[in-house]
């Protein structure tokens, strides 16, 4: 015998006590996809029950068809959430991501479900989520003109995964969001600057300094505020003590104390042992984590930061997916993250997109490849890390790929880019082979900015360094940009420019060639990627060539270099904008971080200075170059005879005079 699902299969009642809402959000999410598959409820023909059963580890679950009945059996809320989603996905053919790859659910005949019974894999990972971070796009995207519908995508779409965690937004976003987050079953944890979910001290005491000796009593009572407010949700406390944002605390500590690693590390230690025990006083048998990030890595790793030995003790990546500690500035130590030796309460917090102002990802892909991050995650498994997984996921939508890649980990399995190219592009691309071999080439075509196998560049390489040596040219450009000393040693800003500019014309041929394959495949959004790499690569190239041009004392060539790299730039922005559809429609507006308008507007007033270096001070040499006959430039009966072009109209106008004279 079997069962069918069909217009008429109505969702059971949840009678149990835990999480009954978590649970009908999940209910909710099987009848709209029933709805989705084969219409509208008229009548009820049969029904799928909802019935509570004991398993022997947490969110465990079993679905039944027997003798024409369904059945979902769970011992507890999540249990239930992943018996109904699995239905959807199993059954349904709905997959994890289906919205965020704008998959059309169209109708299909009635479902026929064989008798027997049906169960989820069992998790390698105990607590596994995502942090939905840098979230920009998301902050100012709204769906049908509801700016929460983003958000309950994201939890159903983490759910689908089999996800159980979540920072739900960075700063504010996480305190706004957390109650949703809840509503759909999700344990929540926090931002490793924002210790226990808790406001920043500055924005609640901005006469202060936010130094914790001088106001220890206003620290705790934030922090015991943050307790109070999350003790009635499942959380997984996030300890920690760090400055006013993403650093150091002693970088807005004022009291100049913490001046030896010793002394920050006992600091630190203090902070930690307080923080528990503010939750201890709410919470019975609460879970808790730390993260060992940027300083705190360095500082652990020496010895002088004390953790309890039952303390989660999540060990990060650099943001570029080794597990080694994060570049800060120029500073790169490449301190191992990993344990010597395998430990007990061990975690990962892991990026799949990661904003550094250097060379990250944010808009685009992870510029690594699969097989990797699959080496990476399992080195960490076999360190025992394998407790608690925060991966950051940013706007979810560029980066469904890996998240897609790395959600098999959650569950033990290993990927790789031949095999998950190929499952991917099965689930979301038609089967197309095409994409799938654009998938797998992606990571190989990235730009190498430096000798270490992660040290491949994100679309920030190609935003973030143009905007640093226009700001330097503007302010001193005799002297290089501080900023760019983890790049390059050269002494000279033009040196570092050329530098800079050599790496991308090096490798625009292969994001080139990347980005005509990608387009021939017909995969929108690789496509997309594969165009704002290549466009930064070619602008890159010719911000180089622009100051080689100045060194030559050729202003003009320089400013037409820099004009050509900024239209590159305004290319980018315009292909963001046309990739949008459908509810993606806004998605990209709030493009704020790799901004690629913004980079366009910077090289435009590189230019500008450049055109005062080169032009005369009535502004008529290029003027009269730009716009005037040969034989009347040297007439000078009339100085000029239009309105003073901007410098973008002067550069297009001196590009079509080019186009002109060479046919």
């Amino acid at each position: 015998m079997s069962f069918t699902l069909c217009a008429g299969t109505a969702v059971g009642a949840y009678t149990g006590g835990d999480g009954p809402e978590a649970v009908e959000n999940a209910a909710g999410i099987l009848r709209r996809d029933l709805e989705k598959r084969f219409g509208a409820v008229e009548r009820p023909v049969n029904a799928i029950t909802l019935e509570s059963a004991v398993f022997d580890r947490p969110e465990a679950f079993a679905v039944e068809a027997a003798a024409g009945k369904m059945a979902v059996r769970a011992g507890d809320a999540l249990g239930f959430v992943y018996g109904l989603l699995y239905i959807s996905q199993r059954f349904l053919g709905i997959p994890p991501f289906w919205f965020w790859m704008d998959v059309q659910i169209g109708r299909i005949p009635p479902v026929s479900v064989p008798d027997g019974v049906y169960t989820g894999k069992e998790p390698a990972v105990r607590y596994r989520g995502w942090f939905i971070n840098d979230e920009v796009l998301l902050k100012k995207w709204a769906v049908r003109g509801d700016f929460a519908e983003p958000w309950r995508m994201a939890f159903e779409a983490l759910l689908r995964c089999g996800g159980n965690m979540v920072i739900p937004g960075t700063d504010k976003d996480g305190r706004l969001y957390r109650d949703l987050a809840a509503s759909y079953g999700l344990w929540l944890s926090h931002h490793h600057a924002e210790a226990l979910g808790a406001e920043f001290f500055l924005r609640e005491h901005p006469d202060l300094e936010p130094n914790y000796d001088d106001h220890p009593a206003l620290f705790q009572k934030q922090w015991e505020d943050a307790v109070r407010a999350q003790r009635d949700k499942k959380v997984v406390w996030c300890l920690g003590y760090r400055g006013q944002g993403d650093a150091p605390f002693w970088a807005s500590d004022t009291t100049g104390k913490y001046d030896t690693d010793e002394k920050r590390g006992a600091m630190i230690s203090k902070m930690l042992r307080l923080q528990r025990r503010l939750v201890e006083k709410y919470v019975p048998d609460p879970v808790f984590c730390t993260n060992l990030y940027g300083e705190v890595m360095e500082l652990y790793a020496r010895g002088v930061v004390e953790i309890d030995p039952d303390v989660i003790k999540i060990r990060a990546d650099n943001g570029y997916g080794k597990m080694v500690s994060r570049r800060r500035g120029n500073h790169d130590p490449r301190v191992p993250a990993l344990p010597e030796a395998p430990e007990a309460h061990g975690g990962i917090y892991y990026h799949v997109s990661f904003y550094d102002l250097q060379a990250a990802n944010h808009m685009t892909m992870f510029p690594n490849s699969v097989d990797f991050v699959n080496g990476e995650l399992d080195a960490a498994v076999e360190k025992g890390l394998s407790e608690y997984w925060m991966i950051n996921c940013s706007n979810i939508r560029p980066h469904v790929y890996l998240l897609d890649a790395v959600r098999k980990k959650w569950f033990g399995e290993t990927v790789s880019d031949e095999g998950h190219s190929r499952a991917f592009a099965e689930t979301y691309l038609g089967g197309s082979e095409a994409a799938a071999a654009c998938y797998r080439a992606y990571s190989g075509a990235q730009l190498p900015f430096g000798p270490e196998p992660d040290q491949h560049a994100g679309e920030q390489f190609y935003c973030e360094i143009p905007r640093m040596i226009a700001h330097q040219f503007f302010i001193d450009r005799l002297s290089p940009a501080p900023g760019l000393r983890w790049l390059t040693d050269a002494g000279t800003l033009a040196g570092q420019a050329r530098f800079f500019g050599g790496l991308c014309r090096a490798q625009a041929p292969k994001l080139l060639a990347l980005w005509e394959q990608c387009e021939k495949s017909g995969a929108a959004d690789i496509a997309l990627h594969a165009r704002l790499q290549a466009l930064g690569a070619q602008a890159g190239a010719l911000l180089g060539e622009g100051f080689a041009a100045l060194e030559k004392g050729d202003p003009l060539a320089a400013f037409m270099a820099f004009g050509d790299a900024s239209e590159r730039f305004r290319e980018a922005a315009g292909a963001l904008k046309a990739w949008e559809q459908g509810v993606f429609q806004g998605f990209t507006d709030n493009d704020c971080f790799a901004d690629y308008k913004h980079t366009a507007y910077m090289l435009e007033k590189l230019m500008g200075c450049v055109r005062e270096l080169g032009d005369s001070p009535a502004h008529d040499r290029w003027y009269r170059l730009a716009y005037m006959d040969r034989r009347d430039r040297p007439i000078r009966a009339l100085l000029v005879e239009d309105n003073h072009p901007t410098d973008r109209e002067l550069y297009i106008q001196f590009q079509s005079r080019k186009e002109q004279e060479h046919g």
